[in-house]
């Protein structure tokens, strides 16, 4: 279903892909947008098991895309240096088809939450609950069950 990568060389492991997952702070989403044209925005997420967890706003372009079809991409790049005189990138990315859905369930949505504050703000998890309940009316939260992911880095690393 899933195309593997041309460049079996540059392809990471899993456990090397899991980990730039975990150390990213950011990544893209892709959805199928308004009249079948890609929508990409920047979002923070969590990492759980084979999830991923981002919070919304409860409108907006990204809701209404996800609502009309639940596939969706995610990429992270975890390294991006421009090495000049050799007119090449070092790079290390994560690429990611899944399906999305908006949370309903509250212990769905409070999981989603907490996942967010263990990675966001470890130092401050009593005030990330409060601050849960506070915008706990006001919050969208996505769940992406990832069906596919790789890791890729350029050939120069891999051959370090």
């Amino acid at each position: 279903m899933f195309r593997g990568m041309r460049r079996k060389k540059q392809l990471l492991s899993k456990e090397e892909t899991i980990k730039i997952l975990k150390l990213c702070s950011s990544g893209v989403l892709g959805v199928i947008g308004d009249d079948g044209y890609p929508y990409t925005v920047p979002v923070s997420y969590a990492f759980e098991g084979d999830k991923l967890f981002i919070h919304s706003a409860k409108e907006g372009h990204k809701i209404d895309s996800i609502k009309r079809n639940d596939k969706v991409t995610f990429c992270v790049i975890e390294k991006d240096e421009v090495i000049q005189e050799t007119f090449t990138t070092h790079f290390r990315s994560v690429s990611i088809f899944g399906r999305a859905r908006i949370l309903t369930d509250d212990s769905d949505r409070q999981y989603a939450l907490e996942s967010l504050i263990k990675k966001y703000s470890p130092d401050y998890i009593k005030e990330g609950q409060q601050e849960i309940e506070k915008e706990w009316d006001r919050v969208c939260l996505i769940e992406i069950k990832i069906e596919h992911m790789t890791g890729k880095a350029a050939i120069e690393i891999m051959e370090q």
